[in-house]
């Protein structure tokens, strides 16, 4: 958009031969355009802003997202367990994020490794970004922790939970986002020059920062700690440990699915942006709303091909499996979900669906236990997210998105060369190596110390019972075959016998254990 301006001295001589008149008209026009420019640019701020405001509002509600799911998946004795931890990541992560975290990921000016400035907001907002850009990055950061929380759920130790989660999005999660969002980043797009191969990575909304981060540090999170008690039989098959409410996993599925409306199209950070001086009915606006197409496009593929496959594969129609395929292709797409066309957002879900199902495939035959697949489904498929970008991006949207730099190489198989490529590589190698190098020994010392995992009888029992004072409601858990003869609710049953006319016979109820009555 060209700039708004006046100029008194050019505008003087175009209306009379009188030149104090004419000078004194041009004074006034030009103060009061500028005027009307100003307000005209703090009405794009406020747009902007709120824009902003609004989606970092819906990535939060992907907590709720992220509770409800949870909730579901694991059986119903662990079920104040798993939505403690999701509060805590929320409060320990704001809390972490305020005081260290946005600082060593937007904390310009800085080197490429690490932020220095805006430790707790000092000196901050600045021009170059505002307090909804902290609470949507916040937002962020917490949902980074969340997916952790689900690879290590049912079995791990609360204090640990507080650990681990103050520790990633305090430190590990911002110096990945540092690298490849900030404009000081090494591997940044946004960089004024020094590109990595000349195009720097593009992970728009973070397949590889948010979901690879969560999903690597939860699956070394669970193969420190082992399986849950139960999962694998003595002679090593697998054994279902079913979560108690399919009803629940829906609703967070669906959650989820909103939220990301937030998460990929308000990664843009701004709406009101036109392409180009002329004035058109294209501009950031549309872009924004293609990435909500692409999004859309490659979690419904991902959920379809899931459903089908699973049916070929086991004989059944598993809304459980459709759920986790859904989120694949969210999370797949959410790197290149700007820079595609929406037909390649298709293939892109339907690649993830497949790339699910065989990581899971791998977890079975490795013993590996995860109880929300969340290491396989945002591990994984985060990884074939970034690689998909590297393939499919396409060179106008690149330059809509990241303008200023003509000639950036886009997708291998739209005709861009394997620089771009190249590049995204690069990243899942060292986002592999940095949540390596610092959550592996997190994990490892805490087991040591023995603040890793709760005892076997804890986890036979329940957490809920153990740790929490109480179940969350009264349930059965048929098909947990580790807590029989243990702290189990029993089922009511009606009496069998003879009812006398008229005469309500009472139902007969197991005896409960004096402590849970």
């Amino acid at each position: 958009m060209s700039s708004l301006s006046c100029s008194a001295s050019d505008l003087a001589p175009l209306f009379s031969s009188n030149t104090t008149n004419a000078t004194a008209m041009a004074n006034y026009l030009c103060a009061r355009f500028d005027t009307i420019a100003n307000k005209l640019s703090d009405t794009t701020y406020a747009i902007d802003n709120t824009y902003l405001l609004f989606s970092a509002y819906l990535v939060f509600a992907m907590q709720l997202g992220f509770a409800m799911l949870y909730a579901g998946s694991v059986r119903a004795k662990n079920t104040m367990n798993i939505m403690l931890t999701n509060v805590l990541d929320a409060a320990a992560g704001g809390l972490s994020y305020y005081l260290f975290g946005f600082a060593f990921a937007f904390g310009s000016p800085s080197n490429g490794f690490i932020g220095r400035h805006f430790f707790g907001l000092t000196d901050y907002p600045k021009p170059s970004g505002d307090y909804s850009f902290f609470l949507y990055q916040w937002a962020f950061a917490i949902a980074a922790a969340g997916i952790t929380s689900g690879s290590i759920a049912e079995r791990t130790q609360f204090v640990a939970y507080l650990i681990y989660s103050s520790f990633l999005t305090g430190f590990v999660y911002p110096i990945v986002s540092h690298w490849f969002w900030s404009s000081d980043g090494w591997a940044s797009p946004n960089r004024i020059d020094n590109l990595l191969f000349g195009s720097g990575v593009i992970d728009f909304a973070g397949s590889g920062v948010v979901h690879m981060v969560g999903g690597i540090a939860g699956l070394w999170g669970a193969f420190i700690e082992g399986p849950r008690v139960g999962r694998f039989d003595q002679s090593g098959r697998s054994v279902a440990l079913r979560g108690h409410s399919a009803s629940l996993v829906v609703l967070g599925s669906f959650l989820l699915w909103f939220g990301w409306y937030g998460f990929n199209p308000g990664s843009f950070l701004t709406i009101a942006k036109g392409y180009g001086d002329d004035g058109s009915y294209y501009g950031q606006w549309s872009a924004i709303g293609r990435t909500a197409v692409t999004t859309t496009l490659a979690g419904c593929t991902s959920a379809l091909t899931t459903l089908f496959s699973k049916r070929l594969l086991e004989g059944h129609w598993n809304v459980l499996d459709v759920c986790n395929g859904l989120l694949a292709g969210f999370a797949a797409i959410t790197s290149g979900c700007s820079v595609v066309e929406p037909w390649a957002a298709i293939i892109c879900g339907f690649v993830a669906s497949w790339v699910l199902i065989g990581c899971n495939k791998l977890a079975e035959k490795l013993k590996y236990d995860d109880p929300l697949e969340a290491a396989q489904l945002h591990g994984g498929c985060g990884a074939w997210g970034v690689l998909f970008t590297g393939l499919f991006a396409t060179t106008s949207y690149v330059n809509e998105v990241y303008p200023g730099q003509p000639g950036r190489p886009y997708g291998l198989f739209m005709g861009g060369g394997g620089k771009l490529l190249a590049a995204q590589i690069v990243q899942i190698l060292v986002v592999l190596g940095w949540v390596t190098a610092t959550m592996g020994p997190l994990f490892y010392l805490l087991n040591k110390m023995k603040l890793l995992r709760v005892s076997r009888d804890d986890e036979m029992a329940g957490m809920d019972l153990t740790r929490h004072g109480g179940f969350a409601y009264a349930y059965h858990d048929e098909d947990d075959q580790s807590i029989k003869h243990a702290y189990m609710m029993g089922k009511i049953e009606p009496n069998m016998g003879k009812i006398e006319p008229n005469i309500a016979t009472p139902p007969a109820i197991q005896s409960l254990p004096s402590e849970d009555v």
